[in-house]
């Protein structure tokens, strides 16, 4: 049977061609969909990072604002959005993951209608959309977001939605001829209000993540690449210069907490061979992409929107540790969006030769990228992908406690155990602590000082401690730290040990 997209040609084919329209971002979506749903509980595992979004978002609206005072404003819409829904829906895996799944495949339908409008009607354009849509839910780094419960999904749908938005606006510019004066009239009554919703999607992103920001010089080298017409530069001009007064005051404020990306080390040549890579494979896409005469391209759009942002972070990793390439997965977007350029163009080239084959390609290559890419798929899905499970610790935990016995964590942060899976603590006495968490405003509670911890250390019997595995622990910095650990080594001995997917749970038995 003949593709119901490229098979059909003269008059049937004018009539399926809105249909096909309308298949081409619906089927990138329920494809990343499936891959998403694909094991989202990882083994009913929930790492560091996920545990900071799982304990706030159980906290209550009042509680979340006392916090971001303090601590993590730049993901404060984040866990206000993700309270909302544990308040609805419960607290579990799929609540927390769930967003992230709809986020992506949101993308994944975006790339499409991107890429096809900008491919330019016919079968080319409908699998250069087709192609990038689908390619999207298989890149590796959007691999492991795409079952994170943390705000980077969201912020690579936004920047899909605005690039897409973006697309909008310059498009009608090159248009030409009665047929498209309807075009050009409508993206009149359109521009505003698609520069309101621009200005808007490009602001939420920003209040999720301000790194995001850079999707603006990204677009403005679009802008230029196409040479936009004045009356769309101040379009744009206006909508990005609303956005960047919206979330000023976040970039400012959390400047104030910089010391949360402290941990950050400083960049080195070897975190460059990364974004090298993707820049060479989106730089082939750009330079296989043929656009149609007076068109925006879909390099002109795509090789900005992955370079850009990489290399921008890279510069502000110069002057402040930030390279994390979370930071800037909305990027993978315009890689998608060159793989699609690559696929439309080899199905462009293979058409004359074979068009049964021309209208295999697409569907093929995504297949056996698929299968390549299992392993890589099974690894994302594993808990080994992450450093750490604090739910398996814990259950570690409700097995070796006995009445009576008290809790260290080392360092402080590893706290988030408790705070996740409080039953498996119940009854334990958490000797450092001083100041609860949410009392305090903050992620991991206030400590008490050095000399109180150790007094309250030598009047236990039995001490669990909750710490990192060998394998990934880090040494011992903190002054509280450093007499927790000298206190244990010189008045108790070890009584069971029990390492588990990246956490480590010790018993401690009084010597003297």
């Amino acid at each position: 049977m003949s593709s119901p997209i490229s098979g059909i040609s003269g008059a049937a084919a004018g009539r399926w061609a809105p249909r096909a329209a309308s298949v081409v971002p619906l089927v990138p979506a329920l494809w990343t969909l499936a891959l998403g749903l694909w094991g989202l509980s990882r083994q009913d595992s929930v790492w560091r990072d996920e545990a900071a979004t799982w304990q706030v978002a159980n906290r209550s609206a009042g509680e979340i604002w006392h916090m971001l005072d303090q601590v993590d404003a730049v993901h404060g819409l984040y866990y206000l959005l993700m309270h909302g829904l544990f308040e609805v829906f419960g607290a579990s895996t799929t609540t927390l993951r769930l967003p992230s799944v709809l986020a992506v495949a949101g993308a994944a339908a975006c790339v499409a209608v991107t890429g096809r409008r900008l491919a330019g009607p016919g079968r080319a354009g409908l699998w250069t959309g087709l192609g990038g849509g689908l390619a999207l839910g298989l890149l590796p780094a959007v691999q492991f977001h795409l079952q994170e419960g943390r705000p980077y999904a969201l912020v690579a749908a936004g920047a899909a939605l605005a690039t897409l938005l973006l697309v909008r606006a310059v498009e009608p510019a090159g248009t030409t001829g009665r047929a498209d004066a309807t075009r050009t009239t409508g993206a009149r009554r359109w521009r505003w209000p698609g520069w309101a919703a621009y200005g808007l999607t490009v602001l939420v992103c920003a209040l999720l993540n301000w790194l995001s920001l850079l999707i603006l010089p990204a677009h403005a080298a679009t802008l230029l690449w196409v040479r936009a017409r004045r009356r769309t530069w101040c379009g744009w001009a206006v909508a990005a210069g609303a956005a960047v007064a919206g979330a000023l005051p976040l970039v400012l404020f959390s400047r104030s907490q910089s010391d949360q990306v402290s941990w950050i080390p400083p960049l080195t040549w070897h975190m460059l061979i990364g974004p090298a890579v993707l820049l060479a494979i989106g730089g082939l896409g750009a330079w296989l992409d043929r656009p149609g005469v007076g068109r925006p391209s879909v390099a002109a759009v795509g090789l900005p929107l992955l370079a850009v942002p990489q290399v921008g972070l890279i510069g502000l990793s110069l002057v402040q540790p930030l390279f994390l390439d979370r930071y800037v997965l909305f990027s993978m977007v315009g890689l998608a969006l060159l793989i699609g350029a690559a696929l439309g163009a080899a199905v462009r080239a293979l058409r004359p030769r074979s068009p049964r084959a021309a209208r295999l390609l697409v569907p093929v290559v995504v297949a056996v990228a698929g299968v390549a890419m299992l392993p890589v798929e099974l690894a994302k899905r594993a808990p080994a992908s992450r450093v750490d499970d604090v739910l398996a610790v814990a259950d570690e935990v409700a097995r070796l406690k006995g009445a009576g016995d008290a809790v260290l964590f080392v360092p402080a942060a590893r706290r988030d155990t408790a705070l996740v899976s409080p039953a498996a603590f119940a009854g334990l006495t958490d000797l450092a602590l001083a100041r609860g968490p949410v009392e305090s405003g903050t992620l991991k509670g206030e400590e008490a000082d050095p000399a109180r911890i150790r007094a309250a250390m030598l009047a236990q019997r039995r001490i669990l401690l909750v710490t990192d595995a060998a394998k990934v622990a880090r040494p011992v910095s903190a002054e509280r730290d450093a007499v927790k650990t000298a206190v244990l080594r010189e008045h108790f001995r070890v009584t069971a040990d029990a390492q588990v997917r990246g956490r480590r749970v010790t018993v401690y038995e009084r010597t003297g």
